[in-house]
């Protein structure tokens, strides 16, 4: 048997192997990697070659918790003088990425940016959205943003609105912040009353500033909340359980406006005040506690605390809505934002801004326990799977050239290839029993990498070095075998932009999990909203969804009004998703959160 005719009688095996996992998986039964890494055909690999590890690479400025979480994982960091170009699978940068990045993304690699983010994380942008939204769906479904204006261009329109107020409420007192529009950290920010003290040389946010927080022995705070966007179309959100609350380190006072540590809860500011390190009363030393600690003290008031929850949980999703039809699909990319909630004295939640690469400096006890887990929740949720590792760099070590794979193939483990007594007549009994037209599919996105069209997926973080290249369509068995897997030609120069479709074909379209690690998903959140989110999303009909699921949860129904909500499943109970509410310790399915507010 000649070279070329042994390899592809393996191959042939291999994908019979592999194609009785994936059937067991279809038939109901949940099999992970895990469960026959020990006497599957990976084992093979990992007693021959062992498994390489997934590579990162960081752009300069990249959070130093990234690395070390990944390191501590058992990633190996990218070097550009070791590796090929394309060998890596997780691209981290504080930046955004250039929109050759997106074109040149090869489907075993992750971004952990989307493309133009900017349309709700730039305060002008973010801004515009909300006005925008507020005149198609009522001012009541966004009233969670304060009035903004954007200056210079709204001068005259925020003028008339100042002079207005002080007409109309005899001289009551109207507070106002201002912001520029593309600066963070807390950065250029002042307050001001009277229209005099505003000065400003660029382009600046000016919102009336909330004056009845909610405090925390004297103390003015925030919830920093992270929330992680998979996918803007499908739109897919998840929120993470632990946050951050940020403490003003003076007491809250309004005769003061000049005291930015008794009014701002940025870190970088608040760090350098005089009583940051003192044993504040309730609040500790620092400027910060977990959301853990937060929930402990939320406990004690007497406020709907799902209620609440559910609230901020509806800001994040309709602050989102206002970004989908300005995202474009980016298959293989994710985002990490920070939203930041201000909770008023009456309990309601504002949303204050939206954060770009929020800050994940470990400046304190509190910022290990919360931003080590964050960003190895993030790792999971990214989804890699052992098809992530099959990336070229056994196949470049072969050869001279560099070389790229082309979209319709992947690559498999060389040292899978050795064959097992019986393993041909068992892979043609499972190849003659499928249809010929069946497809081995490398999913683009991150969530799926079948190699059957209609398999669950499955997956690890390890894969073996070697590989070999095979054509991504079965062919029937009752073929020749030597022609049962044609070997695609090989581009020598670099992979160009065109090389990877981004179409619907290639996205994940299986519903999302309810959570992973710490984070929740809390949109979609039935088959209403999956499928209205789906290609171009439908926001009107989303938008219906979240009134009528806040408007169950807001209203305490006795049990007969509550069979008969329930009976019109009009939040989809009864249907393939069973979302958790995000925000309690320990987070109830939404289903269960009716009887438990009727019963309040």
């Amino acid at each position: 048997m000649t070279r070329a005719e042994d390899t592809k009688a393996d191959t042939t095996c291999l994908t019979g192997t592999l194609w009785t996992v994936y059937q067991v998986t279809e038939l109901g039964q949940r099999t992970d990697l895990h469960d026959f890494l020990g006497t599957g055909i990976f084992s093979m690999a990992e007693r021959e070659g062992g498994f390489a590890p997934l590579v990162f690479r960081l752009h300069g400025g990249a959070p130093q918790v990234v690395r070390e979480v990944l390191l501590e994982r058992g990633w190996e960091e990218y070097d550009e003088e070791e590796q090929e170009e394309g060998d890596w699978n997780l691209y981290w940068r504080s930046s955004g990425f250039r929109k050759l990045d997106y074109e040149n993304i090869l489907p075993w690699q992750r971004l952990n940016h989307h493309p133009k983010m900017s349309q709700i994380t730039r305060k002008d942008c973010l801004a515009r959205h909300m006005r925008r939204m507020k005149i198609a769906f009522g001012a009541a479904l966004y009233d969670f943003s304060p009035a903004a204006f954007i200056l210079p261009n709204e001068h005259t329109k925020f003028l008339g609105v100042y002079t207005k107020n002080r007409t109309t409420d005899r001289g009551k007192s109207h507070y106002w912040i201002c912001k520029p529009v593309d600066l963070s950290r807390g950065r250029g920010i002042f307050l001001f009353e009277d229209i005099k003290d505003l000065v400003y040389d660029s382009s600046v946010i000016v919102q009336r500033y909330i004056t009845n927080p909610l405090l925390i022995s004297g103390y003015k705070f925030d919830l920093r909340i992270y929330v992680c966007v998979k996918s803007f179309s499908p739109l897919v959100i998840y929120m993470h359980q632990e946050g951050l609350v940020r403490f003003a380190t003076e007491k809250f006072n309004l005769a003061s406006l000049d005291s930015l540590y008794s009014h701002l809860t940025n870190t970088s500011i608040n760090k350098f005040g005089m009583r940051y390190d003192t044993d504040k009363e309730r609040v500790g030393r620092g400027c910060k506690w977990t959301m853990s600690r937060f929930r402990s003290f939320l406990h004690k008031q007497d406020v709907n605390e799902l209620l609440l929850w559910h609230r901020i949980s509806n800001i994040v999703t309709l602050t989102l809505l206002t970004a989908v039809p300005c995202v474009p699909s980016s298959p293989n990319c994710l985002e990490l934002l920070g939203f930041d909630i201000l909770i008023d004295a009456s309990y309601k939640p504002w949303l204050l801004e939206v954060n770009y690469s929020p800050a994940l400096s470990l400046d304190c006890p509190v910022d290990v326990t919360v931003k080590k887990g964050l960003i190895s929740d993030i790792i999971d949720l990214m989804n890699y799977r052992m098809i992530d590792s099959f990336r070229q760099k056994g196949y470049h070590r072969k050869r001279s050239s560099r070389r790229y794979l082309r979209p319709e193939g992947f690559l498999l483990p060389k040292s899978l290839h050795a064959t097992p007594s019986g393993c041909k007549s068992r892979n043609h009994s499972i190849s003659s029993s499928s249809s010929s037209q069946d497809t081995l599919l490398c999913s683009v996105n991150n969530a799926n990498c079948p190699f059957h069209a209609n398999s669950k997926s499955i997956g690890d973080e390890k894969a073996p070095q070697n590989f070999v290249e095979i054509d991504s369509t079965r062919q029937s068995h009752r073929n020749t075998t030597s022609t049962i897997f044609k070997l695609p030609s090989l581009h020598v120069h670099k992979l160009k932009s065109t090389a990877v479709q981004l179409n619907s074909m290639t996205q994940d379209k299986s519903v999302p999990p309810c959570r992973v690690g710490d984070f929740i998903l809390t949109f979609p959140f039935n088959e209403a909203t999956w499928k209205a989110s789906q290609d171009q999303a439908d926001v009107k009909a989303i938008v219906n969804e979240v009134q009528k699921l806040t408007t169950r949860l807001a209203t305490s129904f006795n049990e007969k009004e509550r069979i008969k909500m329930e009976s019109r499943q009009s939040i989809g109970v009864g249907d393939k998703f069973e979302p958790l509410l995000w925000g309690p310790k320990d987070p109830p399915l939404l289903s269960e959160c009716f009887s438990l507010n009727s019963a309040k």
